[in-house]
């Protein structure tokens, strides 16, 4: 809107992160009007509106802070190296390859009716494929993140997402949950914040090196990654990125581990991905084999919010191992 308040259409959707209570407009704020927990005192929390984008951190809980955002900066991005990182991905040949993604987010747009609403989680950018989603025009897509980005739209933490109850048509994760403290709990959150007979997408690391410094945590193989979303009716699972993307990642780490500073760190990554990039192609054939399973860089999950869902137990669950 013209004075930096959120559209009312994105308004109706958010929550206070702290008691997911419904949010006002002020002057360059949001302040929480109520209490959707427990009934009792008004929470009263207000939330900064930078740049036109809400700051909806819950500092109680979160690794994040309000006061991080208010000069309109993240702090998890270091600008310089973030520049550098844009010259690299524009000159040097990629590592990365994703076979799936919009194959996968096609069959997803498709099964959307016209108006739907699509949250995506950790979606300052957008991801491989996700294109294939934004092609439908006639789509809502709402980008939350930590950090500002071209696509950003909501400033939150997924650990306390900041939206209602079943707001959502469908929730977007992309290689977002090696990278938060509890995953479980986003999931969760994610599944909250998804009306009954939505969709979830998430794409995952498994094979990989350390990325994103401190803020990266854990690795699910494609088992670990199906029983994270045990409770959601699965349609589709499988290799995201292949064993070839895995090993360039793992030449490249090789190389960088003989790194003495920053700059030979940046050589040693020239180095490994001038050498490896080719890996990456082998995956156009190997991310359908269920040997792959074994070695894969990434899995994804694609499925629905089924309120009667029996959830598999354990054992159903390794029952369902693909690897070889």
């Amino acid at each position: 809107m013209a004075d930096g308040s959120p559209a009312p259409a994105l308004l109706c959707r958010l929550a206070c992160p702290a008691c997911r209570g419904p949010l006002v407009v002020g002057s360059g704020v949001l302040t929480c009007a109520g209490n959707a927990r427990e009934p009792g005192p008004v929470c009263g929390a207000s939330y900064p509106i930078v740049d036109g984008v809400p700051v909806l951190i819950n500092d109680a809980t979160s690794l994040f802070s309000v006061r991080d955002y208010l000069d309109g900066v993240p702090t998890t991005i270091d600008p310089r190296r973030a520049r550098l990182a844009r010259v690299a991905r524009a000159v040097l040949p990629a590592i990365d390859a994703n076979y799936v993604g919009r194959r996968n987010f096609t069959r997803l747009a498709g099964w959307l009716g016209p108006g739907a609403t699509v949250l995506s989680v950790g979606g300052r950018q957008d991801g491989a494929g996700f294109d294939a989603l934004l092609e439908r025009r006639d789509l809502h897509v709402v980008a939350m993140d930590v950090a500002f980005g071209p696509a950003t739209t909501v400033i939150g933490d997924g650990h306390d997402l900041p939206f209602a109850d079943d707001s959502f048509d469908a929730v977007i994760c992309q290689a977002v949950l090696e990278h938060v403290i509890d995953p479980p709990r986003v999931v969760a959150e994610m599944g909250r914040v998804l009306r009954p007979g939505g969709y979830l997408y998430a794409e995952t690391a498994f094979m990989q090196q350390v990325h994103m410094r401190e803020y990266d945590f854990t690795r699910f193989t494609h088992l670990g990654h199906r029983r994270l979303f045990r409770d959601f009716e699965v349609l589709d699972s499988g290799v995201a990125c292949g064993p070839g993307m895995a090993l360039a990642w793992a030449w490249t780490y090789l190389l960088r581990s003989f790194a003495v500073g920053r700059r030979s760190q940046d050589l040693l990554t020239v180095l490994g991905r001038c050498t490896s990039f080719f890996l990456k192609y082998l995956d156009r054939g190997l991310v359908h084999r269920c040997s792959a399973h074994d070695a894969a860089s990434g899995v994804y999950f694609l499925g629905r919010k089924d309120p009667a869902l029996v959830p598999p137990t354990d054992r159903e669950l390794v029952a369902q191992y693909r690897g070889v």
